[in-house]
C-alpha cells in the first residue's frame, strides 16, 4: 500500500495541550479521509475486470506481482474489491485461519462439533430434483412430495448431512479467494484517476498547496 500513500495528500494540524491551548507548532498528517473509490461506470463494467482466485496465502501484493508485475499495485487489489480491512476481508494464511478457529470456538473438539445439517439433492423416480443440494434444515428433515411413476406418495426422512464447524469456515474462507481484478491494459485508467481526484483543489482557506492543506481551528480534544 505504500505506493497508494504516497498519493494522498496531508493535512496540517495545529498542535494543542490537553487544555485545548494552542502551542503554535504543526503536526503533519495523511488525510486519510481522501479516500480513492473506483468510478462507478467502471465498476458497473464488468469488460474491465477480470475473474482471479487467489492462491495459498498470497497476500494483495502477491497477487498484484502476478497480475500486474509490480507489487506496489497491491492498492488496486483491493479497490478493485472495495476491501477496506485485509484483517477481516481477505483470505487468511493457515495459520492464522487455525488461530481464528481455536479463539472463536474454543477447542479443536468443539471446532468438529456440528454446525448445522444440509440436504442432500433428492429426486424423484424421473430424475426431476425435488430437494435441491445445500438448503440448511433441521436433523429430522422430512419431505413428503407426489412421484407420478409411482403414482403415489413418497415420504424421505434425514436425508441430510452434517456439516461440522471447521467446515462451515472453510467455505466462508473459500468464498474469499474469488475476488475480480481491473484489467492490466486498464490499469493506466485507474492511476489516471487517482491522479485527478487526490490532489487538493484552490478556493478552500485551507489550501497551501496540490498536497497540504492547513486546518488551524481543528480541536483534537473536546
Amino acid at each position: 500500500m505504500a505506493s497508494y500513500f504516497r498519493q494522498v495528500p496531508e493535512f496540517e494540524y495545529v498542535n494543542r495541550t490537553s487544555d485545548g491551548k494552542n502551542i503554535g507548532d504543526f503536526t503533519v498528517v495523511k488525510n486519510l479521509f481522501k479516500r480513492v473509490k473506483i468510478r462507478e461506470d467502471i465498476l458497473k463494467n464488468l469488460a474491465y475486470f477480470t475473474r482471479y482466485q487467489i492462491e495459498g496465502d498470497d497476500r494483495p501484493d502477491n497477487v498484484a506481482f502476478k497480475v500486474y508485475g509490480d507489487e506496489t499495485f497491491d492498492w488496486v487489489v483491493l479497490l478493485s474489491n472495495n476491501i477496506t480491512n485485509v484483517q477481516t476481508e481477505w483470505t487468511l494464511t493457515q495459520q492464522a485461519f487455525n488461530d481464528f478457529l481455536i479463539k472463536k470456538y474454543g477447542s479443536i473438539e468443539k471446532v468438529n462439533n456440528i454446525h448445522h445439517y444440509e440436504t442432500r439433492e433428492l429426486k424423484n423416480d424421473s430424475g426431476e430434483i425435488v430437494v435441491p443440494k445445500g438448503l440448511k434444515v433441521q436433523k429430522n428433515f422430512k419431505i413428503e412430495y407426489f412421484d407420478e411413476k409411482r403414482d403415489a406418495y413418497v415420504i424421505r426422512v434425514n436425508e441430510v448431512d452434517a456439516v461440522t464447524n471447521y467446515t462451515y469456515e472453510v467455505r466462508k474462507e473459500e468464498l474469499k479467494r474469488n475476488i475480480y481484478l481491473i484489467k492490466p491494459e486498464y490499469l493506466e485508467l485507474i492511476i489516471e484517476d487517482i491522479n485527478r481526484i487526490m490532489p487538493y483543489k484552490k478556493g478552500s482557506t485551507q489550501y497551501v498547496s496540490r498536497t497540504l492543506k492547513r486546518g488551524e481551528d481543528i480541536k483534537l480534544f473536546d
